[in-house]
């Protein structure tokens, strides 16, 4: 396993992007989200990825975003910034120009809406890989792209010299194992999905990178750490009791299901940005119910 690969180990924690009230960004409770993190034994934080509502940031707020978390972090955890986009030279130019100081690497994922081909995607992620100063992570998330990148796909561009590895949503264990039964030495595989973190962790990935460890980021690792050591029994206890937490979290949606519980924790509003919709109270009420009934603190 390569350097960065070995330091982006364990749980990786995708970021909500608190709001004020009013829909501006709210930093304090950014702050508090950081810290939240780092007492919580999460591994690497992740900024601007769909769990922070990046499409609905502007530029300059993304940077904004970025820069704060780098100055709270300071240097505690690796950073990996999402950027993502669906026209080629246009992201080239972005990643090419994107002032990197502090970023362990770029989360970039397949291009959504315009569903390229198997060769398109490889063509699209090669050309990014050769103008990012950072390394790459690919993201394959076929829900929101509405395609999804094979084995196939992912196994040619893991020979690419500056992509690290593949964060996997596809939901699909069977592609997933395919991925790591083929990968060269060096590729890393993160799971995309908290409901799946603990059998790909066990199948030989990396870790996840996760929403609800946002809210619960020492349950998270335990059974990140567990799975990965083949403590099993431990693991499946741990999944278990985050199993209701995790089906809440995204039954309207991600992240209003995490901000619903970060409120609870008192970290942040349960804010979101149009189009989406905060929890609505049916929602609310079993979150807050979920929570007591869980025998893990959200740090330790």
């Amino acid at each position: 396993m390569n350097q960065l690969a070995s330091t982006l180990r364990g749980l990786g924690v995708a970021l909500v992007t608190p709001f004020h009230s009013d829909g501006k960004v709210d930093f304090p409770a950014l702050q508090r989200l950081v810290e939240h993190q780092i007492k919580g034994s999460t591994d690497f934080l992740v900024v601007l990825g769909t769990t922070g509502e990046t499409p609905t940031l502007t530029v300059e707020e993304q940077r904004r975003i970025v820069d704060f978390v780098l100055e709270v972090n300071a240097n505690r955890l690796p950073v990996v910034v999402g950027v993502t986009g669906n026209a080629t030279d246009a992201l080239c130019e972005r990643i090419a120009s994107f002032d990197a100081t502090g970023v362990a690497a770029f989360l970039v994922a397949s291009p959504a809406y315009n569903k390229p081909s198997q060769q398109g995607i490889i063509c699209h992620f090669e050309r990014v890989a050769d103008a990012a100063p950072r390394p790459v992570m690919l993201y394959n998330v076929p829900a929101r792209t509405g395609s999804n990148m094979t084995a196939e796909t992912t196994l040619a561009l893991s020979k690419h010299s500056n992509i690290c590895g593949v964060k996997e949503a596809s939901g699909d264990l069977t592609q997933i194992g395919q991925i790591l039964a083929n990968r060269p030495e060096g590729f890393a595989v993160w799971s995309g999905d908290d409901a799946l973190a603990m059998s790909t962790v066990a199948m030989g990935a990396e870790g996840v990178i996760s929403v609800v460890g946002n809210a619960f980021p020492s349950a998270m690792s335990s059974m990140i750490q567990q799975a990965a050591f083949g403590q099993m029994h431990e693991a499946r206890a741990t999944h278990t009791s985050l199993t209701n937490l995790v089906k809440l979290a995204f039954e309207e949606g991600n992240p209003a299901g995490i901000k619903c519980a970060l409120n609870h924790l008192g970290i942040c509003t349960p804010k979101v940005r149009l189009p989406l919709m905060e929890a609505s109270k049916a929602l609310t009420d079993h979150m807050y119910a979920a929570i007591a009934a869980m025998d893990v603190p959200a740090t330790k």
